[in-house]
């Protein structure tokens, strides 16, 4: 497996990976999720990532309407008994959550890319959330860096914005934020 790659373990002959199972595995610092049955097991994030991943946590806290709530993983979001996902950061009203996951889509799921995770957050969980009918969608690429946005409209993602560098990224959904991708990584 080459060292980008996420390992996705399917069961031939024993049928999908189930939110049970998931309940199941012991914490062993890295990320377990199942996507439509497969499981799937990444490493523990870099510096970049977790500083990126803080620093917009608080930026989307401090412009967040009251009722709505910013966490960041991990945290399940449950959007099937075979799809249990754990995105970097998700926004949602508050009374969706329960005391152990959010059991429904998102307001807002947000990937901060990684090596291992890069695929499976561009193409398979961003299919997933779509699917979902979660209404917002981001990737943050640390490296770049940069934020892409989208957004479900008539069913289908489209890009809402993106924004790389020191260049601002003003979005309405879920609720208006500004954002600028170089102050997510930049060491302080």
């Amino acid at each position: 497996m080459a060292a980008d790659q996420a390992p996705a373990l399917a069961r031939p002959g024993r049928g999908p990976f189930t939110r049970a199972e998931l309940n199941a595995i012991v914490e062993d610092g890295r990320r377990h999720e199942i996507l439509d049955g497969v499981l799937i097991v990444t490493p523990r994030p870099a510096l970049r990532h977790q500083r990126a991943v803080l620093r917009l946590a608080v930026v989307l806290a401090d412009s967040a309407p009251s009722r709505i709530e910013v966490l960041a993983g991990p945290l399940d979001v449950a959007l099937a008994d075979d799809t249990v996902l754990r995105p970097d950061l998700v926004v949602a009203r508050f009374e969706d959550f329960t005391e152990r996951d959010l059991p429904k889509a998102p307001l807002l799921a947000v990937e901060v890319l990684s090596p291992s995770t890069r695929r499976y957050d561009l193409l398979l969980k961003r299919s997933r959330y779509e699917a979902a009918a979660t209404p917002s969608y981001w990737v943050v690429d640390p490296d770049e860096p940069s934020v892409t946005a989208w957004e479900l409209r008539d069913g289908t993602y489209a890009e809402a914005g993106r924004a790389a560098g020191d260049d601002a990224l003003e979005l309405t959904l879920p609720y208006p934020v500004r954002i600028v991708p170089a102050e997510l990584v930049a060491p302080r």
